[in-house]
């Protein structure tokens, strides 16, 4: 099955949902200013089994783009106001980056809707967490090109053999209003004192040389949450899910049968 939906959330907001397979719920989210096509690379892979839910944000790809301030608990409701329309009492959820700080929100405020919990590549937000250097701050400041995303997401190596084009590095169609309120949503997440709320199995995946979220994080997020397993992928940068999508496919998979 494969088919795209369209969600209202609680203030009005149309959101869309892409929705591939069938079997259990494992609910996807992308990275900050990204759509449903940040897993384009990956969700076969993730997908064996599974009904997977692709969930656009507001104010990337088919959803509506509110002029209103975002935030990451804000996100985390739609995702929840996503599964109450499609009655998906209870699912997987994989988030990576600004979506790890997103499903973070989810299994610790419902924690009864989410069997298991995948965070990639993310952080419990800057107040608590290891921030990203100066010199990736100022890059990402000054230089908004491709060239700079598509370095911190991945190593030369991988770049040499896949020359793109590449699904993470942001939305095109966003306005500048909602690029904006993504990045302040992103910078402005704390979960820090809710990680302890969170009761489903964890998975915490990272590339050892992540810049745009040190790899340090991968650490913290593990002695606050219960239980919760860590895996480093040796080398890989931001994008490790699909730079290593042979090793962590697979990983999150088999977590997810357990």
């Amino acid at each position: 099955m494969s088919e795209n939906h369209s969600v209202v959330a609680a203030d009005g907001t149309r959101l869309a949902v892409s929705i591939r397979g069938r079997g259990p719920a494992l609910l996807l989210l992308a990275g900050q200013s990204n759509d449903h096509t940040w897993w384009d690379g990956v969700r076969e892979d993730l997908g064996v089994g599974r009904t997977t839910v692709a969930v656009d944000y507001r104010g990337t790809g088919g959803s509506d783009s509110p002029e209103m301030p975002y935030s990451t608990p804000m996100f985390a409701d739609d995702a929840v106001a996503v599964l109450d329309d499609l009655g998906i009492a209870d699912a997987a959820v994989y988030g990576t980056s600004m979506g790890g700080r997103v499903a973070q929100w989810v299994a610790a405020r419902h924690p009864g809707r989410v069997t298991h919990l995948v965070l990639g590549c993310t952080t419990p937000g800057d107040a608590h967490g290891v921030p990203r250097s100066a010199e990736v701050r100022r890059a990402l400041a000054h230089d908004r090109s491709q060239e700079v995303l598509t370095d911190l997401m991945y190593t030369p190596r991988w770049r040499a053999a896949h020359p793109g084009p590449y699904r993470t590095l942001g939305d095109p169609s966003m306005t500048n209003h909602a690029r904006h309120r993504h990045l302040q949503a992103s910078n402005n997440h704390d979960a820090w004192d809710a990680l302890g709320d969170i009761t489903a199995p964890t998975l915490i995946l990272h590339g050892s040389d992540d810049r745009m979220a040190p790899v340090g994080n991968a650490a913290l997020l593990a002695d606050r949450i219960a239980d919760a397993t860590v895996r480093v992928f040796n080398g890989a940068r931001h994008a490790y899910f699909e730079e290593c999508h042979h090793e962590a496919g697979p990983a999150v998979t088999e977590f997810l049968a357990r």
